[in-house]
């Protein structure tokens, strides 16, 4: 800092003493300048010290109001919903929050603490689920079904890649089915199990097996094939329940084919057995058409011979009472009563003829004799050689 003033400035004051040094300035006096007061800094430091704790304030303020919309969020993230058709689980800690069906939660809106304190398990329990065991059928994609394509069949079962099932009488055949099921006890199908899905279609696919090894191949592919279905299901049935896997089975959908490349094989004995088949139904039909008209014949002559036989009867009875009133007159003269029915006989028969010959009584009394020569030779005429 310079000592150097180009301001003027007045001192009154008398100076009495002696500056002891040169200021180098026009006026020139000696005497002795007070020291500077030196600055205040304790209220500059308040002032720091405030608006220090007044951001501190501020900051912890808005952290605060940060950690409760954090805390209110992180509560907020465990309200959930359950749609219809849904049943839950709320698991705390990894295990389920009641027992058997009380640890159900229905639909609706719930809440529970956020993960990792609670967890929750949805399961579809009205919808039904489908398993497919392919374990007996041979190798291909949806995509090549869906395009209704196959790998050429070779020469021969290829068991490396090719799956199948083995009949009853020892023959191969592909065979696959589609299950369906609900979940009855969705707590113990959900948490009993690794995987009961998997559990489902291992049976599925004992069953398959099971029920094949039990059939001849003939009546799996065309004799019997819903009663191969049905073992099917009692099988698998029986399983999932002795295995208690918390569900009902609704449906079993068995399909059954023989060996790719025993196919035209198989074709050819399907389409004579369709023929058979057609002329066995063509013959019972005209066996059944046959069997009608003649019923309906003989329940016409059956009906005719009644009438005839009630007409008889009742001409008979007629003739019988006609003879039992003429009977009195009889008895009262016979000969007469005989002449009178003789004379009313004969008249009654020659009223609608035409030539009327009368024979005489013979002299000696016998009874003549009159012949009707039929198919007689014309004779010759006369002079005729």
């Amino acid at each position: 800092m310079s000592d150097q003033h180009d301001h003027p400035h007045d001192h009154d004051h008398e100076h009495d003493h002696d500056h002891g040094h040169d200021h180098g300035h026009e006026h020139h006096h000696e005497h002795a300048h007070p020291a500077p007061a030196a600055p205040e800094m304790a209220p500059q430091e308040d002032s720091s010290s405030r608006a220090l704790a007044e951001a501190l304030g501020s900051s912890f303020g808005i952290v605060k109001w940060v950690m409760g919309i954090l805390f209110l969020l992180f509560l907020g993230s465990g309200v959930f919903r359950v749609q219809q058709g849904q049943r839950a689980v709320l698991l705390r800690f990894g295990k389920p929050v009641g027992l058997g069906n009380q640890a159900l939660i229905g639909p609706g809106i719930h809440w529970g603490w956020p993960y990792p304190i609670d967890e929750v398990v949805k399961i579809h329990y009205a919808q039904l689920q489908t398993v497919k065991s392919d374990v007996g059928w041979y190798n291909t994609t949806p995509e090549k079904e869906a395009l209704d394509q196959e790998d050429y069949a070779g020469p021969s079962l290829n068991p490396a890649v090719d799956g199948y099932a083995i009949t009853g009488d020892g023959n191969i055949i592909h065979t696959r089915a589609v299950l369906t099921y609900q979940i009855e006890d969705p707590v113990r199908y959900e948490f009993e199990f690794t995987s009961a899905s998997n559990a489902v279609r291992d049976a599925l696919d004992n069953a398959l097996l099971f029920a094949a090894a039990r059939f001849r191949v003939d009546d799996v592919l065309t004799r019997d094939i819903t009663r191969f279905q049905d073992v099917v299901t009692a099988r698998v049935t029986d399983l999932v329940q002795r295995e208690n896997l918390g569900v009902v089975i609704q449906s079993c959908q068995v399909e059954s084919r023989p060996p790719r490349y025993l196919k035209p094989a198989f074709d050819s004995v399907l389409t004579a057995l369709a023929e058979r088949d057609k002329a066995i139904h063509e013959a019972e039909s005209y066996q059944n058409q046959t069997l009608y008209r003649a019923a309906a014949t003989a329940a016409g002559v059956t009906n005719t011979a009644e009438a005839d036989r009630v007409q008889l009867v009742e001409s008979v009875k007629a003739e019988a009472q006609r003879f039992t009133d003429l009977l009195p007159r009889y008895n009262a003269n016979p000969a007469v009563f005989a002449n009178i029915l003789l004379l009313d006989k004969i008249g009654r028969v020659l009223t609608n003829v035409e030539d009327k010959i009368y024979l005489p009584e013979r002299a000696d009394g016998k009874t003549r004799e009159l012949r009707l020569q039929l198919s007689r030779e014309p004779l010759k005429p006369v002079g005729t050689p």
